[in-house]
């Protein structure tokens, strides 16, 4: 595939990832909580997400989508079930479990927070929209082989690492400074506002 397209998706793809949605909102208010424990994990379920986005793309996503309504309607609502479940968990938790530096990581299982990444990211419009309006504008979609759809993906997965990555830093970095049991429990129950936030942006979009 062209590389200057490439790069023109890339330089794209990395403004669009950069601006916070909900998925971003899920990954700071993880890492506010939980610190970085999982969050690399999670992140590559997001990740997974906008690669699964780009094969619709490629295919032909008006039909995919069309054809399949009720299964994304159905992930739509199970990512923010998710959410939801993990914003009562921090607004209800102790203020000493966010506390840094004193809390036990907990450990979840990575095939679900893959899942959880997953159901955020398909259960979210802004990177089909994404990909819809901007794919045919750099590349002819039919001319896309399985080497140019594979070109792309670790594209979008670089570009999402980085800019993840970055946002997963930032957080842990954040919560580094909490230094008290009520500085804890604000940040506990702002992280769960904020996972709640991301919760109802999906399921109203």
């Amino acid at each position: 595939m062209d590389l200057s397209a490439l790069a023109l998706f890339a330089a794209a793809l990395f403004v669009a990832a950069a601006l916070p949605g909900p998925g971003v909102a899920a990954i700071v208010a993880r890492v506010l909580a939980n610190g970085r424990q999982g969050a690399f994990v999670f992140c590559f379920g997001v990740a997974l997400g906008d690669v699964i986005w780009l094969g619709f793309a490629v295919a032909g996503l008006a039909v995919v989508a069309k054809t399949f309504a009720g299964v994304f309607l159905a992930i739509k609502y199970a990512g923010a079930a998710y959410l939801i479940y993990l914003a009562w968990k921090l607004w209800s938790a102790p203020a000493d479990a966010g506390l840094a530096g004193t809390a036990a990581p907990r450990s979840e299982s990575p095939l679900r927070l893959v899942a959880g990444g997953l159901a955020v990211t398909l259960g979210n419009p802004k990177p089909m929209v994404f990909y819809l309006a901007l794919l045919p504008n750099l590349i002819a979609l039919e001319t896309v082989t399985v080497l140019g759809y594979m070109e792309l993906s670790v594209v979008v997965l670089a570009v999402l690492a980085f800019v993840l990555g970055g946002y997963c830093l930032l957080a842990e970095r954040a919560r580094r400074l909490i230094a008290s049991p009520r500085a804890a429990r604000l940040v506990n129950r702002g992280a769960g506002a904020l996972m709640a936030g991301a919760a109802v942006a999906i399921a109203t979009r």
